[in-house]
């Protein structure tokens, strides 16, 4: 029974807050360069990297105080360390909340056909933005522009747009109903705006479509890749 308890506490990696700490030890360990480091320093980092110590080392060990250089000289590397620490758990979560596939730019659908196949076939945590227009109606280069800059920025939403008139759609769509937005998930049609921009100013950027779609939260979290960079300056 004993051994059981002890297989399932070693492999409580990042669940508990026991997990937490040994993983947050291992990492630290793992991640200084023990080539340069002093062997006093060295001894140190492993001891309290180590979560499992007997009980002489464990009696020796709360018989004898830090020193001031070692406490100061912890609390340096803890600081840098567990900067990095936290970014990986969060690139780590983040891969895990991640899932699905990825795209590249705006897609172009050049048929119906084309339009039912992404929206029935595209993988059901897949958010697909299809932006209907048509040539010379005013605000629809100005959306595809827009959209233009906000997929690379959201590349786990599949952005798509197709011409009324190229697809056959332009009877259903005439151009008061242009530019038009629609919004699917798992074939499920959950964001229908027609004539979109008349929600925006008559001049509108990126950000404001960007806004537009949050107010109904049909875009997920975007990542923000400038953290790590100030992470770095702040360790420096």
């Amino acid at each position: 029974m004993s051994g059981r308890m002890i297989d399932l506490e070693e492999t409580a990696t990042h669940t508990g807050p026991k997990g937490v700490i040994n993983d947050w030890r291992r990492f630290k360990l793992e991640s200084m360069d023990r080539e340069n480091l002093p062997p006093a320093k060295k001894e140190l980092l492993r001891q309290m990297s180590s979560p499992n110590k007997s009980k002489d080392d464990s009696r020796a060990n709360l018989n004898r105080k830090m020193s001031v250089q070692e406490y100061e000289l912890l609390k340096e590397e803890d600081e840098g360390c567990l900067k990095k620490y936290r970014r990986r758990c969060m690139e780590e979560m983040h891969s895990k909340l991640s899932f699905g596939p990825k795209f590249d730019g705006v897609h172009n659908l050049d048929s119906g056909e084309d339009f039912l196949e992404v929206i029935e076939k595209e993988h059901h945590s897949t958010v697909v933005v299809v932006h209907i227009y048509k040539v010379g109606v005013k605000g629809c280069e100005q959306l595809n522009s827009c959209l233009d800059c906000l997929a690379p920025e959201y590349p786990t939403v599949k952005f798509c747009r197709i011409d009324a008139v190229s697809s056959g759609a332009a009877e259903r769509f005439s151009d008061e109903y242009l530019p038009t937005l629609l919004v699917y998930k798992a074939g499920e049609l959950i964001g229908n705006f027609l004539a979109c921009t008349q929600h925006l100013n008559e001049e509108f950027f990126a950000t404001d479509v960007e806004a537009f779609l949050n107010s109904y939260g049909l875009l997920p979290e975007k990542e923000m890749p400038g953290v790590d960079d100030e992470e770095e300056n702040d360790v420096e």
